[in-house]
């Protein structure tokens, strides 16, 4: 998640003090993210420092100086806004690290470690679920919020079906590892999309 980005967004309706951008985030992203009001501070000098952001007053700390977006600002906004996000290197993902550990470590069954993984997922899954069901009392951010966490639980949810899918077709005997090859280097480079 881009906070500065956020901020400058926020900024271009119009000039904001800190504890004013940190509650109209919260509010805009549906109440889902927190912010620390420091966040938000040490993120508007950096902003500041960057020639993104201008303040009221130079000599003023705190929840009384204002903040508004510089035309340097609205360029890096616009920029942002429509520059794709680079998904060609996967995440970090714990629930896949999880996974691809589990099938190393003699003593662990890994089809047990992904049932326990998938049960606390469709939980999870039903949970956003009940939410959606109350739609017309959402807010659009949060409703939008709602429905990408649906959609990210279920995809994870389909991602380990497949890899228990793949792990049973596979060498690996329940709690053990055994490569069947070893990684290429490249694998492990950016994905070229053609």
């Amino acid at each position: 998640m881009s906070v500065p980005h956020a901020l400058l967004a926020l900024l271009s309706e119009g000039p904001k003090y800190g504890l004013q951008l940190r509650l109209e985030f919260e509010a805009g992203t549906g109440e889902v993210w927190p912010l620390n009001v420091g966040q938000v501070y040490t993120t508007l000098q950096r902003l500041e420092r960057d020639g993104y952001v201008e303040s009221d007053d130079t000599d003023v700390e705190g929840p009384q100086r204002g903040f508004r977006i510089t035309p340097r600002g609205e360029q890096e906004l616009a920029t942002w806004l429509r520059t794709p996000a680079d998904l060609s290197i996967p995440p970090r993902d714990e629930l896949v690290i999880k996974i691809l550990m589990a099938i190393r470590l003699p003593a662990v069954d890994v089809h047990d470690v992904i049932q326990a993984h998938r049960r606390q997922l469709v939980e999870l899954m039903q949970q956003w679920t009940r939410l959606k069901e109350d739609e017309a009392g959402l807010d659009l951010a949060f409703a939008l919020v709602v429905d990408a966490e649906i959609y990210r639980i279920d995809s994870a949810i389909r991602w380990l079906d497949a890899a228990g899918g793949r792990i049973k077709r596979s060498d690996v005997e329940p709690g053990g590892f055994t490569p069947a090859r070893p990684a290429p280097r490249a694998r492990s480079r950016r994905v070229g999309v053609a």
